[in-house]
């Protein structure tokens, strides 16, 4: 990365942080009233969505069809899946630990406490999951961003058009075309990020009464809010860390300090699919992973790969069994671990959807739903928390897969400077 991009680079982290800061003084300093301009946040992360569909099967598609030979695809996608497993299943792990050191529940009441309404009367499966990979309309699936499905396809089409020869290369000519415009138009959109994340922090802190609301809120279920922080900081700060540099031989701070800008924006949206595009320019540009294999890894990370929202949803649960007084056995808990890895898969990358597959957590050890209630009114807050956490991963998984490919696999795929 030259001089110049540096320095660009440098500012626009510079401006997205100032713009959390100002966000949370302003919110604090004038509470409600900042909710006026929370809609220029939501222009700015429509903006985000808008390019994320596009992006991911352009991206996708040129990435498989790169490979040149489909079987390729399986050490990839076998390491992809493969750390994405492990960084799950360790996330799940310390939200059961944490959970259990601290007892957060402890002297809480669920008396009056009602499920809250985006999940009221909302039936989630594991069959709902499986059937959802295969859509029957992919120009729905478009529309709804069901990210799941469109990787699904793209992965087939790219596979395909490496089968086509001659016939395939005008194709993959066009979606290279394409993908390099929906790179630039990603560039153009993060000019007015330090204004969206700004409008964003700040509208989201006076819809919710301003910033002393919120904070009294925080203060109510106190301990489960500090066990939740605190797990994912270990999690960020000493799993992830610690796995890019034995997995990839790689310098975690500097890694960390060239994605901050999708981090941070990560933390401002609360969507992983909404920051998808500014994480693959972060892994490429400022990591200098190869495009094929950010292209592969990221949009599957940005979908599978939860571990905030793991770690969350079972936190939760013994949250929620503590807070009723119900003693979960070895058994149970190990239910929970298992339930909450494989949910955590289904929640799609949009704010609130962990709070969806919670449901099959609580579900699968008889949890009574309605506990739900008791976090609800935190969930946006520390949802912002476990974004991050979950972007923070899926960059890790790139330079991983990256680092532990065959060069027979990569081929010699140049660099990103």
């Amino acid at each position: 990365m030259n001089q110049k991009n540096s320095l660009s680079e440098f500012g626009l982290l510079f401006g997205i942080i100032a713009g959390v800061v100002l966000g949370v003084i302003c919110g604090f300093v004038f509470g409600e009233q900042m909710a006026q301009i929370k809609w220029i946040g939501d222009m700015f992360m429509n903006a985000l969505k808008a390019v994320v569909v596009p992006l991911i099967m352009a991206s996708i598609i040129v990435g498989v069809a790169s490979l040149g030979d489909v079987r390729k695809l399986g050490p990839m996608g076998g390491y992809t899946l493969g750390f994405y497993a492990l960084t799950t299943a360790i996330a799940v792990g310390l939200g059961l630990f944490f959970t259990t050191l601290f007892h957060p529940g402890t002297g809480l009441s669920y008396e009056g406490l009602a499920a809250p309404e985006v999940i009221r009367d909302r039936e989630f499966s594991f069959i709902d999951l499986i059937t959802g990979f295969v859509p029957s309309n992919i120009f729905q699936s478009m529309a709804n961003t069901d990210v799941l499905p469109l990787i699904i396809a793209s992965l087939l089409f790219g596979g395909v058009l490496t089968t086509l020869g001659e016939k395939g290369k005008p194709v993959q000519a066009f979606f290279e075309g394409f993908d390099a415009a929906m790179m630039k138009i990603v560039q153009i959109i993060m000019w007015f990020a330090p204004i969206g994340v700004f409008a964003l922090v700040a509208g989201i802190l006076g819809h919710y009464g301003g910033g002393m609301a919120v904070l009294n809120t925080v203060l109510q279920i106190s301990r489960f809010v500090l066990t939740v922080i605190v797990g994912l900081s270990v999690h960020a700060f000493v799993v992830i860390p610690l796995l890019l540099y034995l997995l990839a031989k790689t310098n975690p701070m500097q890694y960390f300090y060239n994605m901050l800008p999708a981090l941070t924006t990560a933390f401002s949206t609360a969507s992983s699919a909404a920051t998808l595009p500014l994480t693959i320019r972060c892994v490429e540009e400022n990591n200098g992973i190869s495009r094929r294999t950010a292209s592969f890894v990221l949009p599957i990370g940005a979908t599978v790969n939860m571990d905030g929202t793991a770690f969350y949803e079972a936190a939760a649960a013994l949250f929620i069994a503590e807070v009723y007084g119900i003693d979960l056995h070895f058994g149970q808990q190990l239910t929970i671990f298992i339930t909450a890895v494989l949910a955590s898969v289904g929640a799609a990358a949009i704010p609130h959807a962990g709070l969806i597959t919670m449901v099959l957590v609580f579900k699968s050890v008889d949890l009574p739903v309605e506990g739900i209630g008791l976090i609800f009114t935190v969930d946006w807050f520390l949802d912002r928390f476990r974004t991050a956490v979950n972007v923070w991963g899926d960059s890790a998984g790139a330079a991983v897969v990256e680092h532990m490919l065959p060069e027979t696999v990569l081929n010699d795929a140049p660099k990103q400077p």
